[in-house]
């Protein structure tokens, strides 16, 4: 996979260019909008990591020229302007996500991996996901641990398939919020919470051999359960 960054930090462009070729990809980078617009344009990209506020050209100028030249790369936008109105505006050039500054790389990456994976993507040629004795089927929206179903409410259901699509990888509690309440944001709420309870209490009641585990103020992590 390849990337281009365009940051014009050279901290954090050292820093994310070491970060992701550890994590296997080949990256590419450009300092200011004007190199990284042509990078864009003239080389193939599985996805682009474009800083908001950049020298010469900035990062929505990129974009718009980008888009304008009909190239669909997603493109993942990072900024300290991390407004309601910044984001719907990046959103609005083109951006395919959206995230604010500071983050964390782990984040990041989780949100690079899904833009690539949303924009290569091919119909699944089973519509059942599987871990240890539990099988979840979205074709018919039902859950079963030893061929016996599992009633889950749908938000219990979508936020179970989507620990699913990312078992043994850790999902942070802004990803579960955008991913499946579609906020934007951390309302500051304990829905997550609440729903992993009741979603951990039915999986123990119906023997499921797997685990959320949860990671104290980060998130969660799906996996089969030891023994």
């Amino acid at each position: 996979m390849k990337l281009l960054l365009v940051e014009d930090d050279q901290q954090n462009r050292e820093f994310l260019y070491k970060a992701f070729i550890e994590q296997g990809y080949t990256l590419d980078c450009a300092e200011d909008g004007q190199q990284g617009l042509m990078l864009a344009t003239c080389e193939h990209y599985n996805a682009i990591i474009l800083d908001r506020m950049l020298p010469k050209l900035d990062g929505l100028q990129v974009l718009l020229a980008l888009r304008a030249t009909g190239k669909t790369t997603p493109v993942l936008i990072l900024s300290a302007l991390d407004k309601v109105d910044d984001r719907v505006t990046g959103l609005k050039a083109g951006g395919d996500d959206y995230l604010t500054k500071p983050f964390s790389f782990s984040e990041l990456a989780i949100r690079v991996e899904n833009l690539i994976k949303r924009h290569t993507f091919h119909a699944p040629l089973s519509t059942k996901i599987s871990l240890a004795n539990l099988t979840l089927d979205y074709s018919n929206q039902r859950v079963e641990v030893n061929t016996k179903t599992v009633n889950l409410q749908p938000k219990e259901f979508k936020l179970l398939r989507y620990l699913l699509d990312h078992q043994d990888k850790l999902v942070t509690r802004t990803l579960l919020f955008e991913s499946v309440w579609e906020y934007h944001f951390d309302p500051g709420t304990n829905v997550i919470d609440v729903h992993i309870a009741r979603l951990r209490k039915k999986l123990t009641e119906a023997s499921a051999q797997l685990e959320i585990e949860t990671v104290r103020g980060v998130g969660y992590r799906l996996k089969a359960s030891e023994g």
